[in-house]
């Protein structure tokens, strides 16, 4: 990213400005109420929360790392970005039951479907896990990428980065967040096109492509034994975290949360699906061209992490490397912005309004500034230790923490809204084994397993080596299937919660009106625009076959 010239840096400038008047517009709308801060006052059309999902996935930890996987190991990621399916099921399976209890929040939602106990456990484990993961992984990416940018120190390009941000953030709340999340969108699929677009140019074609890459680069579908990306794992594994994390995480979900109906919402969520595959193309195919060019002598690179900017500085010309380069703070700037947002409103919501229930609507919004001001401080606290991650480990590191999040989490959602049997003892037994069982791998892999190779220490055996040396997408099913046996056999032994409490909030509870409303809220386009995704998906998985 070294190099810019007078031209990118007013493309560069040209976008903060831009931004900035965005945010300053929503910020003078003011924020009335909890509602209006939090859920931009249910108001949000379908085209800017889809566009708000996909830039709230989407972080520089994502572009960078994304890129330098497919250089290093072609499209076996792909099956993540693939999960486009899985955000359907969110507009189409969660979404109604969500907008039907009311609820700001998914801890709140849990509340309303188990027990208070269920939501203190998700609000107090979500803003620790934003803290530790989203937030920390996202501002030491974002460092890198913006000390190369701007030629600072990586403490000081991190820090300018979450401060602006936190500020914007902090300030207008989650329709500024929304908003400006909305342009960066554009900027960020413009940029990264640009850049696919000249890699093409400089390797010669798809079939060119395919030869100096070689057929391995392009097999989705490694073997079950693979010890990096095994099929079964990356389907059912990754189908376990994607649920997780598209259709229960606060951090996604709120942005549908903000649409006034559940056919605005779930429109919004099958914009964001379709936006979902891009990156297969616009940041897997770019790293797999770097690792072609590398195979041709006219690239060099020494790790993985580096794909990305390298790409950038090779192939595009003055004023499109501004344009890219502010693709990429858009993509550092929106995850940051969604993850302060969503910490705010869970502590706001979950924690200090259950402790303080007669605050004003006044007090709550101060507070969730505050919140926000501490989450920025704390991500900026944790930079010293994601430093010490290594380089390439990046990406891998947080799906592999995700995957151990992931499964009691997932599992008491689905069963939630399948079954109407399943209580709120289940619920919290199920959370608990969950968290017993992520935090022993976490140690065993601690304990056993080599960071820098990923495999075991020489002289590692016995059940805890064993367990630590299990791939994490696979251990995500092991997790799910021993969180589903909890579940089932808690809730099964004890009590059957109050049908009164529950009803609407899982199947065998709904209102005859309310089976008719549903019926009433999408329309034939909805139908043929999801079925539709889902045939390129398929499409997709059976081309990528090696």
């Amino acid at each position: 990213m070294n190099g810019l010239e007078t031209l990118d840096w007013i493309v560069l400038g040209g976008y903060f400005l831009i931004l900035f008047a965005v945010a300053i517009w929503v910020i003078l709308q003011k924020n009335k109420n909890t509602e209006d801060y939090f859920l931009a006052g249910r108001n949000v059309g379908w085209f800017v929360i889809g566009a708000s999902i996909f830039a709230s996935n989407i972080g520089s930890e994502h572009v960078v790392g994304l890129a330098g996987t497919g250089a290093e190991s072609g499209m076996p990621m792909a099956h993540y970005e693939l999960h486009a399916w899985i955000v359907l099921l969110l507009g189409w399976l969660f979404l109604p039951f969500y907008m039907r209890s009311g609820a700001f929040t998914m801890p709140e939602f849990l509340e309303k479907r188990f027990d208070a106990r269920s939501r203190w456990f998700l609000s107090v484990f979500s803003i620790i896990g934003y803290v530790l993961t989203k937030v920390s992984v996202t501002i030491y990416a974002g460092g890198i990428v913006v000390s190369a940018l701007l030629g600072l120190t990586f403490m000081e390009g991190a820090i300018l980065t979450v401060v602006v941000t936190g500020l914007y953030t902090v300030l207008g709340g989650m329709r500024a967040v929304v908003y400006t999340e909305a342009l960066q969108t554009v900027i960020l699929i413009l940029g990264s096109l640009l850049l696919t677009y000249k890699g093409f140019e400089a390797v010669g074609s798809w079939e060119e492509l395919k030869t100096l890459a070689g057929t391995e680069h392009f097999n989705m579908w490694r073997p079950a034994d693979d010890p990096d990306f095994p099929w079964h794992g990356m389907v059912f594994g990754g189908a376990i975290v994607g649920i997780w994390y598209w259709c229960t995480d606060q951090y996604i979900v709120q942005r549908t949360l903000a649409a006034q109906n559940i056919e605005i919402g779930r429109r919004g969520a099958i914009f964001g699906a379709y936006l979902k595959i891009l990156p297969i193309f616009i940041f897997l195919i770019p790293g797999i061209i770097a690792f072609a060019l590398k195979q041709k002598g006219v690239l060099t690179y020494e790790k993985s992490d580096q794909v990305f900017p390298v790409l950038v500085g090779f192939l595009l010309p003055t004023g499109l490397k501004g344009l890219v380069a502010g693709g990429l703070m858009a993509a550092l700037m929106s995850s940051l912005a969604s993850v302060f947002n969503s910490s705010s409103t869970l502590f706001t919501i979950d924690i200090f309004k259950k402790l303080y229930p007669d605050s004003s609507e006044k007090k709550l919004v101060r507070i969730g500034q505050i919140a926000t001001a501490v989450v920025v401080v704390l991500g900026i606290a944790w930079i010293p230790i994601m430093e010490k991650i290594g380089g390439g480990t990046l990406y891998k590191y947080l799906q592999s923490v995700q995957s151990y999040i992931a499964p009691p989490i997932t599992t008491v959602f689905l069963l939630g809204v399948l079954w109407k049997r399943v209580n709120a003892k289940g619920a919290i037994a199920t959370l608990f084994f969950g968290l017993f069982m992520a935090i022993v791998r976490i140690a065993a892999e601690l304990t056993y397993m080599d960071s820098d190779t990923g495999k075991l220490l020489d002289g590692a055996s016995g059940i805890f080596a064993s367990y630590a040396s299990i791939n994490f997408a696979v251990m995500a099913i092991y997790m799910f299937v021993a969180c589903v046996m909890v579940c089932i056999g808690v809730s099964l032994v004890t009590a059957p919660p109050e049908e009164a409490q529950i009803r609407g909030l899982t199947f065998g509870t709904l209102t005859d009106q309310q089976k008719t409303a549903a019926k009433n809220s999408y329309a034939v386009v909805d139908v043929i625009a999801s079925i539709i995704l889902v045939a390129i998906i398929i499409a997709i998985l059976y081309y990528f076959q090696g």
